[in-house]
């Protein structure tokens, strides 16, 4: 009896829509798995990731987060940890994450991951395991868009005195050092903040609790390595504390002081950014915004350096588990991946 193998999908299985993102999906009558249609979707980015900025994978069958895993893995590079977190997630399965774990009723504003530091992913994956009954959309936004939209004088004088973030982790305020260094021991995070460029600063709080200081001067803007294209990348309009409401910063400042209140940013030199500044940010940021709405199955697979995202509050379950891989720093790594 003749063994006869089943066709294999090709490109005419698949619907194309330029964009961004680029949203690919299952042609008419082909109904196939993310596993199925891997090679030719890895074709699809090859030619159209670092153009567009971003790829949405659509109306394929995805099975289990597991098979979200191996579809990440399956670029070619191993998928990375969350290092030196700003925010609360989970992991939930080997090197996938829960997306940022905020309560549903807040949104997150647009950023690119891992900007708020000299080291950061260049490719992230968004896989939505179950979609939110109303809202939880995962908005996106063309960082070089930004960066053209802001007034040049504004990027120019952020470019040059760069950004210094400023943290304090303790007071039973946003995340415990040791969930952000993903250590207990107080010389393996001075290590880890040794090797990355981080100075940090030990004090005591008033109940004998451990406290710890970190400040990081770095980029506002990036050249990315192979387009070569400028890049408005930073978090100033997240970590400032102007990004919470007036009742939320006059509590943290009266409760702690302004110095220790859990994260800020200046300037590199420590002067403060302007208002003015920050309302121009936020203004063309969300100018900027893309909205799509998830379908349970779907897979985002983005730039982190071309393409920010965010989060739009929700009601309801919602999964949306996320995989990085590609971790890159200017100093270390930018002539090597130029030639890659």
């Amino acid at each position: 009896m003749t063994n006869l193998s089943l066709p294999q999908p090709t490109l005419a299985d698949l619907k194309i829509e330029p964009g961004l993102p680029t949203v690919v999906s299952s042609a008419a009558g082909a109904a196939l798995s993310l596993k199925e249609a891997a090679p030719l979707l890895r074709e699809v980015v090859g030619g159209t990731l670092e153009r567009a900025g971003g790829v949405l994978f659509t109306g394929f069958h995805v099975e289990s987060i597991d098979a979200f895993q191996r579809f990440a893995g399956s670029f070619g590079d191993p998928l990375i940890g969350y290092e030196f977190a700003s925010t609360p997630r989970s992991q939930v399965e080997g090197a996938v994450y829960t997306s940022t774990e905020y309560p549903p009723h807040r949104s997150i504003p647009l950023h690119n991951e891992q900007s708020y530091t000299r080291e950061w992913p260049l490719r992230i994956w968004f896989h939505c395991a179950l979609a939110a009954r109303t809202g939880g959309a995962t908005p996106i936004a063309d960082s070089r868009a930004v960066y053209r939209a802001l007034d040049p004088a504004l990027v120019a004088r952020f470019a040059k005195r760069e950004l210094r973030y400023v943290r304090n982790f303790g007071q039973g305020l946003d995340l415990p050092w040791q969930q952000a260094f993903g250590a207990n021991d107080p010389r393996a995070v001075e290590r880890i903040c040794a090797a990355r460029g981080i100075a940090c600063e030990w004090r005591d709080g008033d109940d004998g609790e451990r406290l710890l200081r970190t400040e990081e001067r770095c980029q506002a803007v990036a050249r990315h390595p192979r387009t070569g294209d400028m890049v408005w990348f930073n978090q100033a309009n997240l970590f400032h504390l102007s990004a919470l409401d007036d009742d939320m910063q006059e509590a943290l400042v009266d409760a702690v002081g302004i110095e220790n209140v859990p994260r800020n940013v200046y300037y590199g030199d420590g002067a403060p950014l302007e208002a003015d500044a920050l309302a121009e940010i936020r203004g063309v940021l969300d100018q900027q915004r893309i909205v799509f709405p998830w379908v349970t199955g779907d897979v985002l697979m983005l730039d982190n350096m071309l393409t920010a995202h965010a989060r739009d509050p929700f009601e309801g379950p919602r999964k949306v588990v996320v995989a990085m891989a590609q971790s890159y720093s200017e100093a270390r790594d930018g002539e090597r991946m130029a030639k890659r």
